[in-house]
């Protein structure tokens, strides 16, 4: 006995939302999967960026140490030479020189010549 048309209308509709069931399940999968590996991501990031971080404060570090050193070797050469330190109140400021002005000759205006002063 063939089956009766709402019973296989029933049937259509069941397995059309089981087929849309399976879909949104595999996507579900899918963006999941993508978030694990967009958390793995960013968390290498961070990581990254931490490790950049201490490298830099390292770097730094050894710079400011480096300058302090030079800064004093500088001036244990001055005070051994007995220059006076660069930005010491007591370094002679030399005088600035003035410009002489040019004197400008006035020039008589020809006939029919235009003043543009």
């Amino acid at each position: 006995m063939p089956p009766s048309v709402p019973h296989t209308r029933r049937a259509a509709v069941i397995r059309m939302k089981q087929i849309a069931l399976d879909n949104q399940s595999r996507m579900i999968r899918r963006l999941r999967t993508q978030l694990a590996t967009a958390r793995r991501e960013a968390d290498a990031i961070k990581e990254e960026h931490k490790a950049n971080q201490i490298a830099l404060e390292a770097s730094h570090k050894a710079l400011v140490e480096e300058k302090d050193g030079l800064l004093q070797t500088i001036q244990g050469l001055q005070e051994a030479n007995g220059a006076p330190a660069p930005f010491d109140d007591e370094w002679e400021k030399e005088p600035e020189e003035q410009p002489k002005e040019e004197e400008i000759e006035d020039i008589p205006l020809g006939e029919g010549e235009i003043d543009d002063e």
